[in-house]
């Protein structure tokens, strides 16, 4: 595989700039624009979890197929993202975005107007597929806008807390939708969204097709949607299937073989979707798996802290949606200071494993809840703590994982930011919920299970574990992040191509 020559990426550099538009006055009003899209992606993860109880009782579709509305959305976003990367790259980010924007507004709508359990599937599975156009042509899109650092890396901090905090407020969102109008609202709410995205998008964007000679790799496009898809699909199947059954480990291996072939088809390939300069870089490499982990563990917040605040601590689901707001303010602030403060001087080594180390304190010190908890004192301080550690984490990472990154690969760099973070909720999903409900099970079985505090307490058990297990996780992230990031702080050279941040 041909490498690029110092002189190409120059001019790549050059390109980039000149069509950025970096001087342009309406550059923050394209990162509004840019914002709300990845937020509409972002939060359609998390959005519809309140709302399904309400949507399966509407439907009449059973508890087993009640989880398939939330993985047809992981499985098309992830196995079709890096394909969606390189159409930004091949045709230009513009076209990209508004293609996305439009597409997943019309399977929102299509979802909102289900009228039973295989239209809101399908429906959820077109939201998955065009997220994945429109999530990595709007992360590309911030390289040719905002080319000062300073600017390029408060843009970013924004971008990067919606990508960690995005989940947080689809629960808000769903709460408050669900409850004051109806579950089909929690999807047409994404059409609003969506009108206003376009309309900005289409009136300030630029475009320019950085890969616009290269071809796309259609046997890598096939190995990696194949191997991602096989991948998440067997993480998923452990949740309502065990570890042993063949529809698990089956698929797990299969998404391995995959995408071990398709690693090998990059260094033959002459139009690699994922050319391997982009991973060889120790510092990117180090922050797609920072990411990767991020997506496991922010789950333990999220999934079990929502049923511990509905089922125990009596919040309806808005309720439970405003008890998340102090982490992702915390989170926000944290971006803001770690990308334009820390990151600057003290640089990845030392910001990225502290992030870690306080998100997994806040971890472990929420493993403190009782059945006679209160959120002020039980889940407040905990909540704070833990978005200021991932505040540390996400934007920083997201930052560096496509920093460097020449224009024309800019689109599938930032895809595979995406899909490390999707492929990391999907592992983080399955395994918290089988330690959790292997601890419940644990717990019971040498008790009277008939006994409804027992009961009680065999779900605090469950929430516990999966805590302590996500604290695990980010102490994992901090000593691997502490061992692979290079000292010091990352240098950009003038004459190599612009960094692409998120």
């Amino acid at each position: 595989m041909p490498q690029k020559t110092l002189a190409e990426g120059s001019r790549a550099g050059a390109a980039a700039i000149e069509h950025g538009g970096a001087a342009s006055p309406k550059r923050w009003w394209i990162l509004a624009v840019i914002a709300l899209a990845q937020l509409m992606v972002v939060l359609d993860a998390t959005i519809v979890n309140i709302a399904l109880p309400s949507a399966q009782t509407d439907l009449g579709f059973s508890d087993g197929n009640r989880q398939w509305i939330v993985t047809a959305y992981a499985l098309a976003f992830a196995s079709l993202l890096l394909l969606g990367g390189r159409i930004a790259d091949l045709f230009g980010r513009k076209p990209a975005f508004l293609v996305g924007v439009v597409g997943f507004a019309a399977a929102s709508a299509l979802g909102g107007a289900a009228n039973g359990f295989t239209m809101l599937v399908v429906a959820r599975a077109l939201q998955g597929a065009f997220g994945a156009l429109l999530a990595p042509a709007a992360l590309s899109l911030l390289n040719t806008t905002f080319t000062d650092a300073r600017e390029r890396a408060r843009a970013f901090s924004v971008y990067g807390a919606i990508a960690g905090a995005g989940g947080a407020v689809g629960l808000l969102l769903g709460g408050v939708l669900t409850d004051a109008l109806d579950w089909r609202w929690t999807l047409y709410v994404n059409v609003a969204i969506a009108v206003v995205a376009f309309a900005g998008g289409w009136i300030l964007l630029g475009n320019h097709r950085d890969a616009a000679n290269a071809k796309l790799d259609v046997p890598g496009t096939v190995l990696v949607a194949a191997g991602l898809f096989t991948l998440v699909y067997g993480f998923s199947n452990a949740e309502t299937h065990d570890w042993g059954s063949p529809l698990t480990w089956g698929f797990l291996i299969a998404g391995g073989v995959l995408l071990t072939a398709f690693a090998w088809w990059q260094t033959r390939a002459a139009h690699p979707l994922l050319p391997l300069r982009i991973l060889l870089d120790r510092n990117r490499a180090a922050s797609y798996l920072a990411v990767l982990i991020t997506g496991a563990g922010m789950f333990g917040v999220f999934l079990f802290l929502t049923y511990y605040l509905q089922l125990n601590l009596g919040f309806s689901p808005t309720k439970t949606g405003v008890a998340f707001l102090p982490m992702v303010g915390a989170l926000m602030v944290t971006a803001q200071v770690g990308t334009t403060v820390l990151l600057p001087r003290l640089g990845p080594k030392a910001v990225i494993p502290l992030g870690f180390a306080i998100a997994g304190a806040g971890m472990a010190w929420l493993t403190g809840i009782g059945l006679g908890s209160h959120y002020l004192s039980a889940v407040l301080p905990q909540l704070i703590v833990i978005g200021v550690g991932l505040g540390m984490v996400m934007p920083p990472a997201m930052q560096l994982a496509t920093g460097g990154v020449a224009a024309e690969d800019a689109g599938v760099a930032s895809a595979t930011v995406n899909a490390m973070q999707q492929v990391g909720g999907s592992i983080g999903t399955a395994l918290l919920n089988t330690l959790a409900a292997s601890a419940a099970t644990a717990y019971l079985s040498s008790r009277d299970a008939t006994s409804k505090p027992v009961r009680a307490q065999a779900t605090i058990e469950s929430y516990t574990t999966a805590f302590w297990w996500s604290a695990g996780f980010f102490a994992a992230g901090a000593l691997i992040a502490l061992v692979l990031y290079r000292r010091g702080v990352p240098q950009q050279d003038t004459e190599a191509a612009p960094v692409v941040h998120m």
